[in-house]
């Protein structure tokens, strides 16, 4: 049906080509045999400027449920770093394909869609959810499709992510575009979001509610930030974990009830050895970071709910922190996955782990609305040129990237456009 609808997009005269310049529109709905990617390959795997190298390969060929969508802006995600390691696993062990092109956040127009498609038509815009699966099983009729033997990650555990001009994805992937943000603003935030609203409302029955108090760590982070938002909206109490004071204002803006400052504790890393002196002095600093908490909740009130993400280096300390009959939830390891904890404070006061993967298309998109209904901020940080796109994945492996979520510009010729009109401006005035 690809041109079957009218197209909100007005015409505009473009030439046919086979392979465009990055920011060079081909014609409404012309699909070039080619294109421009960041591709990873199995031999030089490594950091991400090591491993994501400028190709040009064939433009993704779409099955009937599948869509292509020319790509404006994306985001930048862990993900992406892991992708260029080769850790935690191999992409290539998973798909099997020559190369791999990262990115699992997106906002761009529907350039073509397979037959079978329905809700979709050339010319809309949309953001990208990062959920695939095959949809014919149980999970996915009636149960939770994150459980689904074929649940994959599109740009991570699939070889055509957002680092390209064009990507294919399922078209139950797809959520229109806030209107309200920018290009760049549009692809920072799905991925990062969706997993935060899983996280806090999708594991019954410890869904957050008012008055639940929340730790959240990495709070000043993309996780931490729609954490903090979204707890602030249910009606809940943030409180935030920071490393460097001077994120202490931004995480406080964003709503949070307080904001604790990790490095003014020694009590990270693997648990020492139970009922060994270094145990014990663990211990104590523990109980000085559980105090803090308390300096914000009221004595004696621990959190209902932690937000994990960093894994090894503070797993130890969020099961300890959590109240009788709460959840520690996890998404994540970026400090290393090695998770160590005292197991008496679990089972004796019956607290519940729960590991937690981004989300189905329900959980997206209801997170969705909120920014369509301008009830969230996308927070984002920082936007690099699609030549940069290496260099923002090492910035964010060395943790020096800003407060919020990156973007980078992939179509899009320039920051600040909120339309494909302005993009085609922007490019003919360039």
């Amino acid at each position: 049906m690809a041109l079957d609808s009218p197209s909100s997009i007005a015409p505009y005269e473009a030439p046919v080509k086979d392979l465009y310049e990055i920011g060079e529109m081909p014609p409404l709905g012309h699909v070039p045999a080619r294109m421009h990617a960041w591709a990873i390959r199995r031999e030089r795997q490594g950091n991400p400027d090591q491993a994501m190298q400028l190709e040009v390969v064939d433009t993704p060929s779409i099955d009937s449920n599948e869509v292509l969508v020319l790509v404006m802006a994306a985001g930048v995600n862990y993900n992406g770093i892991w992708a260029g390691l080769g850790v935690p696993i191999s992409m290539f062990d998973v798909h099997k394909q020559p190369y791999h092109i990262a990115g699992s956040d997106a906002s761009g127009i529907v350039w073509a869609v397979g037959d079978k498609v329905r809700r979709w038509k050339v010319g809309d815009e949309v953001v990208i959810h990062c959920n695939q699966d095959d949809g014919d099983d149980e999970e996915c009729n009636g149960g939770d499709p994150m459980y689904s033997p074929t649940q994959r990650i599109w740009g991570y555990e699939t070889p055509d992510g957002s680092f390209a001009q064009f990507t294919r994805v399922q078209s139950q992937q797809l959520m229109p575009r806030p209107k309200h943000l920018t290009w760049e603003e549009s692809a920072c935030y799905t991925l990062t979001l969706a997993t935060a609203y899983r996280m806090l409302f999708g594991h019954e029955p410890h869904e957050l509610k008012p008055g639940m108090n929340v730790l959240v760590w990495g709070a000043s982070g993309g996780l931490g930030s729609y954490a903090i938002q979204l707890i602030n909206a249910a009606g809940g109490n943030a409180i935030g974990v920071i490393s460097e004071e001077d994120k202490r204002d931004f995480v406080m803006g964003l709503g949070a009830k307080g904001v604790i400052n990790r490095k003014e504790f020694n009590c990270w890393g693997q648990l020492p050895t139970v009922n060994t002196p270094e145990y014990k002095e663990w211990f104590n600093e523990v109980r000085k970071f559980g105090k803090a908490i308390w300096d914000i909740t009221g004595k004696g009130n621990n959190v209902d709910i932690v937000f994990e993400h960093p894994g090894e280096a503070t797993f130890p300390v969020s099961t300890f922190v959590c109240k009788k009959g709460g959840m520690v939830v996890i998404c994540a390891g970026t400090t290393g996955f090695n998770c160590t904890f005292d197991v008496r404070y679990l089972w004796m006061h019956q607290k519940r782990i729960q590991g937690s993967h981004f989300a189905h298309l329900k959980q997206a998109s209801a997170a969705n609305k909120l920014m369509l209904e301008r009830r969230l901020d996308p927070c984002m940080s920082e936007v690099f040129p699609w030549a940069e796109i290496p260099a923002a994945h090492v910035k964010m492996m060395k943790n020096q990237h800003k407060p919020g979520n990156m973007s980078v510009l992939v179509q899009a010729p320039t920051t600040g456009l909120r339309t494909f009109e302005d993009a085609l401006e922007a490019r003919r005035g360039a």
